[in-house]
């Protein structure tokens, strides 16, 4: 990668029972890859932990988002869980709430719960001004209207509402989802061979609403496909969405990386 390109990974999940040379190496593999900053998401107390542990040890590369994502949703954990493990870390290691969301694709029968479960986050989100980071699959409509209420309650910063991860919906349900305020974020998704029509959908995306991210270790890009994937791959996914938007790679590292810290509350830096 060219020195001047600084990439932020904006949503990757950590193993807390990854040991701390392992982390060290991942982690020195990114900054060789030129990813500057990553967002270490949880979504249950494991992955949670493993998010604070990360930030904790590279204070300057790494912040946490901690949330209860939709396999949680039938197993009694609450978001007063997120509250107290937010007051044991220094003010502004968490800097999102998530993930956390709905999917119909794999859990259609827990709904119901899924939909408390996110409408908890989104009172917590609201209550610290935090944003909010979004799991959506084959769930727009229900997705929608709670996002909805949400964006209408929101007393912070309309940039700082939050993120729907790991994008493979429509252009159109985009659209909404961005008039409400919400960033769109691209993952290792948009190298597949059969993504072409999500590769549309990065077309039209505004450049102040563009994300991206690995969301490690699932969802290598091509050509890493099959193995498990690390922040270092993100260069991978951002020369993609150059080539599909026809710009530089120079220049997608800029826009989302100044992006993810006005969503996140980085300082900016200079690109």
């Amino acid at each position: 990668m060219c020195g001047t390109v600084m990439l932020t990974d904006t949503h990757a999940h950590f193993d807390n029972a990854m040991p701390a040379s392992d982390v060290a190496a991942l982690m020195e593999r990114a900054g060789k890859a030129g990813v500057s900053r990553v967002v270490a998401v949880g979504g249950d107390p494991g992955m949670n932990a493993a998010a604070l542990r990360v930030a904790a040890m590279y204070p300057g590369l790494v912040r946490a988002a901690i949330g209860l994502d939709r396999h949680c949703a039938t197993k009694g954990a609450g978001v007063d869980d997120l509250a107290r493990a937010m007051a044991t870390v220094p003010a502004g290691q968490v800097v999102a709430i998530g993930e956390t969301g709905l999917d119909r694709h794999h859990a259609p029968e827990t709904i119901a719960e899924q939909k408390r479960l996110m409408e908890a986050h989104l009172e917590l989100s609201r209550s610290l001004r935090l944003p909010v980071v979004i799991h959506t699959r084959d769930a727009d409509t229900d997705t929608f209207d709670l996002l909805e209420s949400y964006a209408r309650q929101w007393p912070g910063d309309p940039a700082r509402i939050g993120v729907i991860h790991c994008y493979t919906g429509e252009g159109p349900f985009a659209e909404r989802l961005m008039g409400l305020g919400f960033f769109i974020s691209f993952s290792g998704i948009v190298t597949f061979r059969n993504a072409e029509s999500l590769r549309s959908v990065v077309r039209g995306i505004p450049g102040d609403r563009l994300l991206i991210e690995t969301d490690t270790p699932y969802l290598a890009p091509v050509p890493y496909r099959g193995r498990p994937n690390e922040p270092a791959f993100l260069p991978v996914i951002a020369a993609c969405l150059a080539a599909v938007r026809g710009v530089s790679v120079e220049e997608i590292s800029r826009l989302t990386s100044v992006n993810a810290a006005r969503l996140f509350g980085w300082e900016l830096k200079s690109y």
